[in-house]
């Protein structure tokens, strides 16, 4: 009897403390068209000590987990700095670009997760309901394109952005 008494008191208290270890969050409308972006977000992820994610294609959604919040968000922003972007509540989502809010001919983004051909048609078509916007050089697997016409930069990094994309102003 008193065996079975520790097992259940150590059996909860390993629930208790798992449960009470995890912290979550989930990220939605994010740019996941490929296996290539699965493994993009896993890359970004794993560079965060104790942080996990589950990218799911369908969805358009990550889920990190890691031991406490402060960790969560270093994988929220390390997702971010790999050119991923969404929305959520869990996080806060760093969207500053380095453009500023003005007209334009030539905008140079690097940092925008590009990994096949779907990626890069997502970079176009996010760019081109820009008004103004004439073309992009985006190629799958570049790390910097530029975007050329007569537009206002800042309105290109939302658009890209509200497609589940983000990068920074040419590095």
């Amino acid at each position: 009897m008193k065996s079975v008494l520790i097992s259940v008191v150590a059996a909860l208290a390993l629930t208790v403390s798992a449960r009470a270890a995890d912290a979550t969050a989930k990220i939605s409308d994010v740019h996941i068209c490929c296996n290539g972006c699965v493994k993009g977000i896993n890359t970004a992820i794993s560079t965060v000590p104790g942080a996990k994610a589950v990218a799911d294609m369908d969805e358009g959604t990550v889920k990190i987990t890691a031991a406490d919040a402060a960790t969560v968000q270093k994988a929220a922003d390390a997702l971010v700095a790999a050119g991923y972007f969404g929305t959520s509540s869990d996080v806060k989502l760093d969207a500053s670009t380095g453009v500023k809010d003005q007209k334009v001919q030539t905008l140079t983004v690097s940092g925008v997760h590009l990994c096949c051909g779907k990626c890069v048609k997502a970079v176009n078509e996010a760019a081109k309901t820009v008004p103004g916007v004439q073309a992009t050089t985006a190629k799958k697997g570049a790390t910097s394109f530029d975007v050329t016409g007569d537009f206002n930069g800042k309105d290109v990094m939302a658009a890209l952005q509200k497609a589940g994309l983000t990068g920074k102003a040419g590095m």
